[in-house]
């Protein structure tokens, strides 16, 4: 009963909003991602305990205190990984923040995560974030001057859903930029 009201109520909100369901997928401005990438890290490490990149990208709880931002608006074909020129506004803001943050901490590392939703398979999802995520590095670098060596990418497929759901939902189709300078050797 309770599904079958919030889906109810969702539609009725649709219907009388009809844009607030994509008003999410906004691209954040240069100044929003630069803010929550240089907000603290939510745990400290003591620098006997940093780990190496490899260890970061596997370990959630690391991932999960680290500063970082959904980027839900760039839009990818289909079973795609390129990032289509029509998305460079958009990728721009993302790299604008990222050189700022730069300018003020040259050793400053950010994360690239690609993740999917849960329609395909498992092993085609993970193969197609992890281009996706490569894909965006490649055009940051190559088309916008963010240093390659500032930027690691990984892909986690539809690991780690926003939504938890088998259904398509543009939100779990997502690039996260994460700091992880703070956690690293």
């Amino acid at each position: 009963m309770l599904n079958r009201r919030t889906a109810i109520t969702a539609l009725a909100a649709a219907l009388i909003m009809p844009g607030a369901a994509f008003a999410q997928a906004t691209t954040p401005s240069a100044a929003q991602i630069e803010r929550q990438l240089d907000a603290a890290p939510r745990m400290r490490l003591r620098p006997d305990q940093r780990v190496t990149v490899r260890e970061f990208k596997r370990r959630p709880d690391l991932r999960r205190a680290a500063p970082s931002i959904d980027i839900q608006s760039i839009n990818f074909a289909f079973g795609s990984a390129e990032v289509a020129p029509s998305q460079y506004g958009k990728v721009k803001n993302i790299a604008d923040a990222l050189n700022a943050v730069l300018r003020r901490n040259r050793r400053a590392q950010i994360l690239i995560e690609g993740h999917t939703d849960a329609v395909g398979s498992a092993a085609s999802n993970q193969v197609l974030s992890e281009r996706r995520a490569e894909s965006l590095k490649r055009v940051l670098v190559r088309e916008f001057g963010v240093p390659s060596r500032a930027l690691e990418t990984i892909g986690y497929g539809e690991e780690f859903l926003l939504v938890p759901t088998q259904q398509e939902n543009w939100r779990n189709r997502r690039v996260t930029l994460r700091r992880f300078d703070d956690f690293v050797r």
